[in-house]
């Protein structure tokens, strides 16, 4: 085949255009003026047109050439929340009742096997093989070096800083770095992938054998006990590719931006039997990324991709042989990893019960959908042409490196809710969630809050004893009450757009909406009972929409008088003896427990007590601790008394 002029070669690259004459055109002539080969069957001929600028890139319905404006930008995604309601309106209308997840981990008679492989977008300024910087809020086509589009005669040149990030990723994971590693070429064609193959590491990876322990916090299913280890068989740093976005019309925007920003696959061993298990595994790695500053983003945000290989074979098998394995690509959410796990286990199963044979083969999962979908054949390691690549040396890591990322590492995940549990009581649920939300930087968040409040509270002479009422107070509020802001439901108006925006957190844990300092002031007020709750609340919200400035708390309460004046405690016992009127069954509730006929405590009756006191009294007055400490005290020395001697 005759050498192909550059200038051919990079109109093709960056606008799409083909020569007349050439190998291309040639085969399509031979395959015939309707059709064309593409991977799957044969489809409708295409013929690519020139553009403007490389994100134009598209593959047109009509051979005819037309002057089509690119389309719109395409509409923001749908909340996930919003995309979870729709699966299941979808499964109602298809008649098919999902099992709750906890009931839907084992099938009797049957070994289900997954091992997961995710790819994470390293925090890096420049990208892996150019010096062209990382992109990813930027305009389209903006960060493109020539090696990323493959231009001839450029050359890949690793950048050493992006080794920092992936290294820190292995020792977080308990890995073996390697002293020396080497990159290799991953073959296939396809249009986000400009040079035709991947530079990855699939012989000498730079890091191995790590492991990672899963707790029955973690979310693991109940079958895998109180904790489970799950070995990571290597970790290696790969280029990216190009981000397609598909258009109407059968058209597909490249911006190859993306391409060659730095990757880390990590890849466990097949170990992971059940799927909520493996759907805690990508949940803890993802954690366990923030906690070392090595990836950009989360699952759900695009900075990790998921892929699970699934196997099942019978438990009375005499050969022990795993089965034949399907791959599932791209999962977007740790929701969508268990419920796809879950669906080609039941397709694997119900094909073999019926005499068939699964087949090796690379498989897509929607949300809504009640089983896989089929993508394409499953490529082996020939299909791929794995070579060392010929233009990259091996990367050599020193020992003094690893030492010193290794003793700067800082707190991991388990270690944090470790403290988050015993130093400020709470459950292992809301320690992780603190934790997770806002890419980690709500638990960051939490601290600043802490510390702001700890010094008020010095500053008025109180002693602070470590991890006391204040400090749970304090997670309750980053957790909960911040929570209801952006939750259209807890909104006091469901249509006020303001509802709808985040909290804008930063990854050093500020909020220009909700500034730390500001709500630091409002639970120092709260937890010196010189406000209640209800204030509290109304406070955060007007601070929420702007109406409070930074550092105006204390004022804003003056104007609005808005300091809690609480009712004595003979004016408490008055307002209780009212409420308890024609509650005599409530106040049977107490009597059994009394005589033991009762193992819990009806405290569930004293807050709907406690709440008719809150509602009876006059507004602004009455505090639900200080409520609840009379009214219990009136239970126990007054209406107690009185049932016993009607007895």
């Amino acid at each position: 085949m005759p050498r192909i002029p550059t200038v051919e070669l990079s109109r093709y690259l960056l606008t799409g255009h083909i020569a007349s004459p050439g190998c291309l055109r040639a085969r399509a002539a031979l395959l015939g003026k309707n059709t064309r080969t593409a991977l799957g069957g044969t489809l409708p001929s295409r013929q690519l047109q020139p553009r403007q600028h490389a994100r134009y890139l598209t593959t047109e319905t009509s051979a005819t050439p037309s002057n089509t404006t690119p389309p719109p930008a395409a509409a923001a995604a749908a909340p996930f929340r919003k995309q979870l309601k729709e699966q299941a309106k979808a499964l109602k209308k298809s008649g098919q009742k999902k099992k709750k997840s906890s009931d839907n981990q084992t099938v009797p008679g049957w070994e289900l096997t997954v091992g997961i492989e995710i790819h994470a977008q390293l925090n890096t300024a420049t990208k892996l093989f150019s010096p062209a910087t990382t992109s990813f809020n930027d305009p389209p086509n903006t960060h493109v070096a020539p090696f990323d589009l493959a231009l001839p005669g450029s050359q890949p040149l690793f950048q050493p800083a992006t080794l920092i990030p992936a290294v820190r990723a292995a020792l977080a994971l308990n890995c073996s770095i390697q002293p020396v590693s080497r990159f290799d070429r991953k073959h296939y064609f396809h249009w986000d992938q400009p040079s035709g193959y991947q530079i990855t590491q699939f012989y000498e990876p730079f890091a191995k054998d790590g492991f990672i322990t899963l707790y029955a916090r973690d979310g693991i299913a109940a079958e895998d006990g109180q904790e489970i280890k799950v070995g990571i068989k290597q970790v290696q740093m790969e280029q990216d590719t190009a981000k397609t976005t598909a258009q109407p019309g059968d058209v597909q925007w490249l911006d190859f931006n993306r391409v060659g920003v730095p990757l880390i696959e990590i890849i466990t061993l097949p170990e992971i039997h059940h799927p909520a298990t493996a759907a805690a595994l990508v949940r803890k790695v993802q954690m366990v990324l923030a906690s070392v500053d090595a990836c950009v983003s989360g699952l759900e945000e695009g900075g990790l991709r998921a892929d699970v290989n699934v196997s099942v074979r019978r438990t009375d098998d005499p050969s022990g042989k795993l089965g034949t394995r399907t791959e599932i690509k791209n999962l977007s959410s740790f929701k969508a990893v268990e419920d796809a796990i879950i669906a080609e286990r039941d397709r694997q199963i119900k094909l073999l019960e019926e005499g068939g044979e699964v087949k090796g083969e690379t498989r897509g999962w929607s949300l809504g959908s009640t089983e896989t979908r089929r993508l394409r054949g499953k490529e082996g390691e020939v299909d791929y042409r794995y070579m060392p690549d010929p233009d990259l040396g091996p990367v050599v890591i020193g020992e003094d490196l690893v030492e010193r990322l290794r003793e700067t590492m800082g707190v991991l995940p388990d270690q944090e809710a470790d403290q988050l549990m015993e130093r400020y009581n709470l459950s292992a649920k809301d320690a992780l969630s603190l934790m997770l939300l806002d890419g980690g930087a709500r638990i960051q968040y939490f601290y600043n809050v802490l510390d702001s409040l700890e010094d008020r509270l010095v500053a008025d002479g109180q002693a602070v004893p470590e991890g006391a009422e204040h400090a749970t107070l304090a997670a309750n509020w980053c957790l909960h009450e911040l929570g209801k802001l952006t939750d259209t439901s807890s909104s006091p108006s469901s249509s006020d757009p303001d509802a709808l925006e985040g909290l804008a957190m930063t990854p050093l844990g500020e909020s220009p909406l909700i500034p730390s300092s500001s709500l630091a002031a409002i639970l120092h007020h709260l937890h010196s009972r010189t406000i209640t709750a209800k204030v509290a609340k109304d406070l955060l919200w007007a601070v929420y929409r702007g109406e409070i400035p930074k550092g105006g708390i204390t004022s804003y309460i003056d104007t609005h008088s808005l300091w809690f004046k609480e009712l004595p405690e003979e004016e408490y016992a008055k307002l209780a003896d009212e409420v308890i009127q024609g509650e005599e069954k409530v106040l049977g509730e107490f009597w059994r427990w009394k005589q033991g006929k009762m193992k819990a405590y009806p405290q569930g009756k004293l807050m709907y007590l406690v709440g008719k006191m809150m509602r009876s009294g006059p507004e602004g007055r009455v505090e639900a601790a200080g409520a609840e400490r009379v009214l219990r005290k009136r239970i126990e020395e007054v209406y107690m008394p009185e049932l016993e001697q009607r007895e």
